[in-house]
């Protein structure tokens, strides 16, 4: 993400502001300037996670087992079967990095809804609401549009075979049970879990970068 973009668009949204001419800001520009920094923020988090070892790779947003498999891991690892666990926790994220990329159209109209008003109460309430703004008005159309996305990843990639390969050795070594449909909502989940933590890490950044005064030549 480029940090300055979302910093002067957030600080747009003080009042008054100021461009460096001088020339007051209007509130349709910094409407304009937060919904310009909050799509570039927004994509550069789905670019992030959407390229190998976007999750995987990346210990603050990797998906591990599910819990119901995680509490059996030891138990297969100490029986040679650590080879299927890796694969496994290998599948689902690799299904999610193939996944992500195609919900960022739900980013711009997100963006579109945002209004003077919204942008203004987000500048205003401080670290962490500007992903809790989108969490609330994104996570429902994620949730819809991923989950599909989600299954059919997991039918081009490895996820479906690893599953198999994991789920009859749970169910004769361990008694644990478990179906797909389960283990791909399980990734659904984490997948968004996993933006909105990189969304959350982004806005904090930039906050902790805003500098005491002259953005679009603002008075100290």
């Amino acid at each position: 993400m480029k940090p300055r973009i979302l910093l002067l668009a957030l600080l747009a949204c003080a009042t008054p502001a100021y461009s460096t001419d001088g020339s007051v800001i209007t509130s349709d520009e910094a409407s304009r300037a937060l919904r310009d920094g909050l799509y570039q923020g927004t994509r550069a988090s789905l670019s992030r996670l959407g390229r190998e070892n976007g999750y995987f790779g990346n210990p603050r947003v990797k998906i591990g087992l599910p819990k119901n498999f995680a509490r059996a891991e030891g138990v297969l690892r100490s029986l040679g079967l650590g080879k299927e666990v890796d694969d496994l926790i290998l599948a689902m994220n690799r299904t999610a990095e193939a996944a992500v990329p195609e919900v960022s159209d739900l980013m711009q109209q997100a963006v579109r809804r945002l209004s003077i008003d919204d942008a203004k109460a987000l500048l205003a309430a401080g670290d962490g609401a500007t992903t809790a703004w989108f969490r609330k008005n994104t996570e429902a159309q994620f949730d819809e549009k991923l989950a599909p996305l989600v299954h059919a990843a997991a039918e081009r990639g490895d996820l479906v075979r690893a599953y198999n390969a994991m789920a009859g050795k749970l169910a004769l070594l361990a008694r644990i049970k478990s179906d797909r449909a389960t283990v791909e909502d399980y990734v659904d989940h984490r997948a968004l879990d996993g933006f909105y933590t990189l969304l959350a890490e982004e806005e904090h950044s930039i906050r902790m970068r805003r500098p005491g005064g002259k953005v679009f030549g603002m008075p100290n």
